[in-house]
């Protein structure tokens, strides 16, 4: 029988699988978040909004935007480490732990995945940083995630790209600079980088929500959204 204490929380004991470095990681977070996020969070939380730029920044000095992903300034952990930072961002708040996700899983990895080196170079350093935030519009109003439903459609207009369409729920989308979307053309569904400084982009809060509170939650509206067929 083992001699080691019973840990309530870790009944497993699956903390013993940790490496070091894991361990360290996880506490380098905690020490942090305690820190500097904790005291506010409840404010946050009652008032629905969070100073998502200024999070986003301490966050991408500490390394944890995008931190699974290799090269372009991220920080290439692996998918414990990854895992272990997103437990103790959600024990803060779950919408401190959504701005994360949706920045690193959502946003970068598909720029990091499917988008062209371009893409990659211009947006990955800065949304890994925090100097950016990122967005990802698949969700719909009346159909979920479901792309099959997906009524934003994206046409061609000589070699440009024109989207219309909007999407519902959408993490840090009232903040974000660039936003994924995801759009059903021709010749089927397809990605598109879009810099939220595009004409006909904009983005409408949801307010009063009963979770969530301390995430910033978006409609997005693209209204002929033009870009080029790089994009």
């Amino acid at each position: 029988m083992s001699s080691q204490p019973i840990a309530p929380l870790d009944l497993i004991l699956a903390d013993s699988l940790l490496s070091e470095e894991e361990r360290a990681i996880r506490e380098t977070v905690r020490t942090y978040l305690e820190a500097e996020v904790a005291p506010h969070i409840s404010a946050w939380f009652e008032a629905g909004e969070l100073p998502v730029h200024e999070v986003a920044a301490g966050l991408g000095q500490l390394g944890l935007l995008g931190m699974h992903l290799d090269g372009y300034g991220c920080a290439g952990m692996s998918a414990v480490s990854y895992g272990l930072a997103c437990m103790e961002l959600e024990a803060i708040d779950s919408g401190l732990r959504s701005l994360v996700s949706v920045q690193g899983s959502l946003a970068m990895f598909a720029i990091w995945k499917f988008g062209s080196e371009e893409h990659k170079q211009e947006w990955l350093p800065q949304l890994a940083s925090g100097q950016a935030v990122g967005c990802f519009g698949l969700t719909e109003a009346d159909f979920g995630s479901d792309p099959a439903g997906m009524r934003t459609f994206a046409k061609r207009d000589g070699s440009d790209w024109v989207l219309n369409g909007s999407k519902m729920w959408i993490t840090n989308g009232t903040v974000a600079d660039v936003a994924v979307v995801w759009a059903n053309t021709q010749d089927g569904i397809r990605g598109f980088v879009v810099p939220t400084a595009t004409a006909g982009f904009s983005a409408n809060a949801v307010r009063h929500k009963l979770s969530l509170r301390a995430s910033d939650t978006a409609e997005l509206v693209l209204d002929n959204v033009r870009l080029s067929e790089t994009a």
